[in-house]
């Protein structure tokens, strides 16, 4: 018999877990763990207090042994009980981030999922993906069906899944399903399997500054098109980035606007959003116009370190990048990442009409 206390005692990630026991008062005072499920270090510390906090008896389960591993967590003695769901010392300073609760009980799903041999550490270091790919997850639930009333709704046993795997599982994953479907004119497919590479979803923007009617881009190496034999695997591509666990769109194109070009976006203009790809790509694109001051010289290198990244940013007048996706010869804008080129459809009256659009003034953390 344990006690878990903190996220561990939360509904959403204890029904992931199998956790069902009795509730119990434990000595002491939580600080921290705003990010308790999300980050290897964002389980909170339990310090002494004239006071207590609520846990909750079990049996631990197979699920939150395996859990616990990836996580690091371990069975603390605190007051003659030993106590788990708190960090080993002092709590991070991790803010809050919204749906904490559902985004844990999300990564809980897939660290269950995983193929049973494995490892942990890779599990552990799979986190960061995991969170975005769990508020993909959030995201997509809570949107509107799509198919704008032509595409009739589905029952929800239209779509059967007969077996999942994970063939694959690095910084992306793969997962292959054997399912059946509903046709058109009635009935069922028969079993089939398909694949699908797991990315999680993210935000694209084009920097405009409509004083000077200039556009930045960025230039950076990219794998795929090197995998493909592309002979120029450096791309011109817009500002875009993974939306972290707890983050909007919004607030995930400043933050990269930041990091990749060094800009300080004021407003965005959301543009439309969409799946790349999605006969095998499990990726969601929000695209925005940022309003953005482009003066000479702003454009340089940049990225994260961290992150392994050279980013070099090039200025240029909307009319070029408009030319350059109507000739074609920039592969990344005309297909990938199709943000439209504000005003280019219609010319300068187009670009007069974007600059006469409020946008979305910025709040901290989205807009």
């Amino acid at each position: 018999m344990i006690v878990v206390v903190g996220a561990l005692v939360q509904p959403q990630l204890g029904a992931v877990l199998g956790l069902e026991g009795t509730l119990v008062e434990v000595p002491g005072v939580l600080t921290g763990g705003h990010r308790a499920g999300v980050v290897l270090d964002g389980w909170p510390a339990l310090l002494p207090a004239p006071r207590t906090i609520p846990g909750m008896a079990i049996q631990p389960t197979p699920q939150l042994d395996r859990y616990a591993a990836v996580m690091g967590l371990t069975v603390q003695e605190v007051g003659g009980m030993q106590v788990m769901g708190i960090g080993p010392g002092p709590a991070a300073d991790h803010a809050p981030i919204v749906d904490r609760d559902a985004i844990a009980a999300e990564i809980a799903v897939q660290i269950l999922q995983a193929p049973s041999g494995t490892e942990a550490d890779l599990l552990a270091w799979r986190l960061p993906m995991m969170g975005i790919w769990a508020g993909s997850r959030l995201r997509a639930r809570a949107s509107a069906p799509s198919g704008q009333g032509i595409v009739p709704q589905r029952p929800a046993d239209a779509l059967r899944i007969q077996r999942r795997s994970k063939p694959f599982l690095g910084f992306f994953g793969v997962e292959r399903q054997v399912l059946t479907h509903a046709l058109h004119q009635g009935g069922q497919t028969a079993p089939m399997t398909r694949e699908a590479f797991l990315s999680g979803d993210a935000a694209v923007m084009l920097p405009w500054d409509p004083v000077r009617d200039r556009v930045l881009v960025i230039e950076q190496f990219r794998m795929a098109p090197a995998l493909r034999g592309d002979p120029q695997p450096w791309l011109l591509e817009p500002v875009a980035g993974r939306v972290d666990a707890g983050e909007t769109p919004e607030a995930a194109i400043v933050r990269e606007a930041q990091e990749e070009a060094g800009l300080q976006v004021t407003r965005l203009i959301p543009a439309f959003n969409a799946y790349p790809s999605p006969g095998a790509l499990c990726e969601f694109l929000y695209h925005y116009i940022g309003i953005a001051d482009l003066p000479d010289g702003c454009a340089g290198v940049h990225g994260l370190d961290s992150e392994a990244e050279d980013i070099r940013g090039h200025l240029m007048d909307r009319e070029t990048l408009s030319a350059l996706v109507d000739a074609g010869t920039d592969r990344q804008w005309a297909a990938g990442h199709p943000v439209p080129v504000a005003g280019r459809a219609a010319g300068p009256a187009a670009g007069a009409g974007l600059r006469g659009r409020a946008g979305l003034p910025l709040q901290p953390g989205g807009v």
